[in-house]
């Protein structure tokens, strides 16, 4: 069985979480979400979440792509989870490009998949801000 791994914060789940999800399914049996906590995205990403840790959870849960839904409470951790969860590859979205290749020197194939162009969490956020 091919694992497979992604990180976010799928915070206002959309249609670009979505085909990121899908995409990332494709690329083996098994896909592990590693989902960033409401304290990990305020202490280290200076993000606040409109949904909570457990919500957020939730709604991955519900998706027919992902298997485990798991916290991401540092940004080291990525090391020890390919080898906790037996992943073989890592996938994330290209506007990380180039960031996560050292996970390659622990045998991960890292892969990364293009945006969905016209969508994206901060962008919903702004628009629902210029209209108030």
């Amino acid at each position: 069985m091919k694992r497979v791994i992604t990180y976010g914060t799928f915070d206002l789940l959309h249609y670009g979480h979505i085909n990121l999800l899908r995409r990332a399914k494709e690329q083996g049996d098994y896909l592990v979400v590693v989902l960033s906590t409401d304290e990990f995205n305020w202490e280290q990403k200076q993000k606040k979440c409109y949904f909570s840790y457990e919500q957020r959870k939730h709604l991955l849960e519900a998706i027919r792509y992902v298997d485990l839904v798991v916290p991401e409470t540092s940004w080291e951790q990525k090391r020890k989870d390919v080898h906790i969860y037996n992943i073989d590859s890592f996938v994330m979205g290209d506007d990380w490009r180039g960031k996560f290749d050292f996970l390659k020197e622990e045998g991960v194939e890292v892969i990364y998949l293009p945006r969905t162009p016209e969508i994206s969490t901060s962008q919903i956020k702004k628009d629902l801000e210029s209209k108030n």
